[in-house]
């Protein structure tokens, strides 16, 4: 297993990502969307979720195909994001076709960053139009840390973040991650220098520090206990693969990436926390094996997905009125 080219999700060929973000408000929106509708699927752990339009993704649901997913800050309000999208879209022509109507397809999951210092007194939702936006400027590159839906991200102990991640397989599937990291648990070990997921670390990707050799099993693991960030939790994601997948399929893939989030926080899938992550499946590239590729792609996915946690933090930069430091201010 190597990292793509770029080591983002977008190394899936026909994904684009866009970010947007209000720096008043210390919060944003991340968009995935592709060249054309692709299969997707869902899967919470979390017991605190925010979502829009997941339950069509059931396997048992008539819709195939998705035209966007939609990443976001601002808990109920920053599902408003996905109407920015849809509207989008709707002027691109794109969606499902229902008689002469094309209606866009964009389920969407938020994380709580309400209580993060930032100006939350609006007139009226901004994340319609920083839908609208992280849509409009979607592409191949884009950038990690305190951007997009990672923008007033928080952990335990440091800033969160917006972070991505792929790789190549040993059969030629390429996946990816995207992530929102903002968990009630720790991202790193006690010290706030090494990594959960360093074990699974590729070329330095999140600063090369190496395993925790000194950690003690038995301690105490920190959590967000300060009245003020205490509700800001919730880890949302995307793994994406080139693989044809049916919504069956994709879904166990989306199951099985929740083992990276185990891996990269400390605790996960509290009942504080809205943890998901959502499958998506291009098509370019048919199972030769199914069962033993669809195991690849879920072990696979699992990887980047932690991987993707571990890189959200490390590219954390700091802004006014921050209530954490970030990994970087603390590791000079």
């Amino acid at each position: 297993m190597r990292p793509g080219p770029r080591n983002l999700i977008t190394d899936v060929a026909g994904l684009r990502v866009g970010n947007a973000q209000n720096d008043a408000v210390k919060s944003g929106t991340t968009v995935l969307t592709a060249d054309a509708p692709f299969t997707a699927a869902v899967h919470v752990m979390g017991g605190a979720p925010g979502t829009r339009e997941t339950d069509l993704l059931a396997p048992d649901k008539t819709v195939e195909q998705v035209d966007a997913l939609v990443l976001s800050g601002g808990s109920a309000f920053g599902l408003d994001a996905a109407s920015g999208v849809v509207d989008a879209l709707r002027e691109d022509d794109r969606g499902f076709a229902v008689g002469g109507i094309r209606v866009p397809i964009v389920p969407a999951a938020i994380l709580f960053d309400l209580l993060n210092g930032g100006d939350k007194s609006w007139s009226s939702n901004p994340y319609r139009n920083l839908g609208e936006h992280a849509y409009a400027v979607a592409g191949q590159d884009f950038a990690l840390g305190s951007v997009g839906a990672g923008t007033g991200a928080t952990t335990a102990t440091l800033k969160g973040g917006l972070g991505s991640a792929s790789a190549i397989l040993e059969n030629g599937i390429t996946v990816g991650a995207l992530v929102a990291a903002n968990p009630l648990g720790s991202v790193t070990t006690p010290g706030n220098r090494h990594f959960w997921a360093a074990q699974v670390e590729l070329n330095g990707e999140f600063g090369g520090v190496g395993q925790d050799t000194t950690l003690d099993p038995a301690a105490r693991l920190p959590l967000k206990t300060d009245m003020r960030r205490q509700a800001g939790n919730t880890t949302i994601a995307i793994v994406a693969t080139d693989a044809q997948l049916t919504k069956p399929q994709a879904h166990r893939v989306a199951t099985a990436a929740h083992d990276g989030m185990a891996r990269a926080i400390v605790p996960s899938h509290t009942p504080m926390d809205g943890d998901l992550v959502f499958a998506a499946a291009t098509g370019a590239k048919p199972l030769s094996d199914p069962p033993l590729d669809i195991l690849q792609i879920g072990h696979g996915a699992a990887q980047c997905l932690a991987r993707a946690i571990a890189r959200a933090i490390y590219a954390a930069s700091p802004t006014k009125d921050d209530l954490l430091p970030c990994w970087s201010d603390v590791n000079r």
